[in-house]
Formats: structure tokens, sequence, C-alpha cells
């Protein structure tokens, strides 16, 4: 049929889920290799080589747990309490920890983003380019296919704002950074707000548009079909020449 015909929402699922695992294996390979050249390693062995040598200088453990501290006396917790303020000044004015913890978040931004986007590249348009009719392996093994919403294969520009645009930017990188920005204290209540806001306007998307389809389809005008009952047109003319010539034979089958 060349109208619509959608996968379901479980092959859509069990794809989608096939692909996490791939995009994992992926993501971390790529971050491994990434690291080691950057030398994100020696910007944290910097980072705790100074800990450990402000809890040496202030007689403190910075790891110690709550159970721990409650064994204290009074007097012995009031004297921790006021070295350990010390030492917390101290550590943040420190240049050389303000440097490692500065090289450690740009580090891990840039690790997270090149690892996420040549996953992405890989898996989400290399291999559907292979693959043809916008699969990934996912959705090779699960029979579902990307074509544009008039049922016209994928372009490749297409599948490339889906994936770049769509899943990478929008749906991955945003919530990533934000989330990065919050481990490191520099968005706490925004932060939480604008992943609300970024879940809420894919359920938006999601419920408001007519073929359920998540945000990154909507960028692309896109759908994920099901190849066992989809039919797909190589272009708009081929969509147009079958549209006449079903209307055709429909005319000559129709009672005056």
């Amino acid at each position: 049929m060349y109208d619509i015909q959608k996968a379901s929402m479980l092959k859509r699922i069990s794809a989608f889920l096939l692909d996490f695992v791939l995009m994992t294996i992926a993501v971390t390979g790529f971050a491994f290799l990434i690291t080691a050249i950057t030398g994100y390693d020696n910007h944290v062995n910097t980072f705790e080589a100074k800990r450990a040598e402000y809890e040496e200088i202030y007689n403190i453990d910075l790891d110690m747990t709550e159970e721990e501290k409650s064994a204290m006396s009074a007097a012995e917790r009031e004297a921790y309490d006021k070295r350990l303020a010390e030492a917390d000044e101290a550590f943040s004015k420190d240049e050389t920890v303000l440097i490692a913890l500065n090289m450690m978040f740009n580090l891990i931004l840039i690790t997270v983003s090149l690892s996420l986007l040549l996953s992405f590249l890989l898996l989400e348009f290399a291999v559907p380019m292979f693959l043809k009719n916008g699969q990934t392996v996912g959705k090779k093994i699960f029979a579902i296919g990307v074509v544009h919403e008039n049922s016209v294969k994928i372009s490749g520009f297409a599948l490339f704002s889906r994936t770049i645009l769509g899943k990478y930017t929008v749906e991955t990188m945003i919530p990533v950074i934000v989330i990065i920005t919050m481990l490191f204290g520099g968005a706490g209540l925004e932060g939480l707000i604008l992943l609300v806001l970024l879940i809420g306007l894919q359920l938006f998307v999601f419920f408001k548009n007519k073929l359920n389809t998540p945000l990154h389809d909507v960028l692309g005008h896109t759908v994920a079909v099901d190849l066992s009952t989809q039919m797909i047109f190589d272009n708009v003319d081929e969509l147009i020449a079958y549209k006449k010539k079903i209307h055709a034979e429909t005319a000559e089958k129709a009672d005056y």
C-alpha cells in the first residue's frame, strides 16, 4: 500500500533497545580513544593528588561517612568541621585545582560530544545509508524502514537532518550538556527545568502529530514504517504516476 503503514510500537521499541546497546558500545569505544588522546586522566590524577594533599595538611578524610563522623565526640566533630571548612575554602581557591577542574569539565564535554557524534554518524547515518531505507541494525532485524511522510524513499539529506539535528543535537546533546553542567555545579534548578521541558516537548510532539512520530522524525519529515506492508517509491514522480494509475483503474471500474 502507498499510504503510511506505521511500524508497531513493539517493533519500534525492540529495534530501539538493540540500537541503544550498539550505540552504548560505540560511544564507550570512541570515548576510550578520545580520553587517551586528550590526556584526560592526567588532569584527574592532578585533582586527586591535590585532594590527598589537602586531606593530609588539614588532617581530614573527604570520604568519611556520616556513620564514622557520628562516632566522634561533640568536641572532635566541632574541631573536624572547622578543619573541613578551612580545607574546602583553601581547596576551592587553589589555582592548580581550578585548572584541573576546568580541564576535566571541558574534556568531558569534548569527549562525550565527539563520542556521541561519531557514534551517531556511524550507526544512525552511515549504516542506514549502506542498508538502505533508513535502516539501522535494529530496524533491519525487525523489518522497519524509514521513509518520507509521503512514502517516498528517504533522502540522504533528510536522513542526515533526522540523525544530526534531531537525534544528536536536540534529543541527546542538549540534555547531556545540561546534566554535565549540573554535575559540576554550573546549573541547578534551571537545568532541571530545562530537562523537564525537553521531555515535555518530546511527549507533546509525539502525541500531537497524526503519525505519532518523535521529534527527530518531525524534523526530518520522516516516519518509521513496516517494510512487510509498506510500498516505497524512489521519488515523487513515481508516487504521482502510481496514484494516477490507481485513479484510472478505479475510474474504469466505476458505474455510470
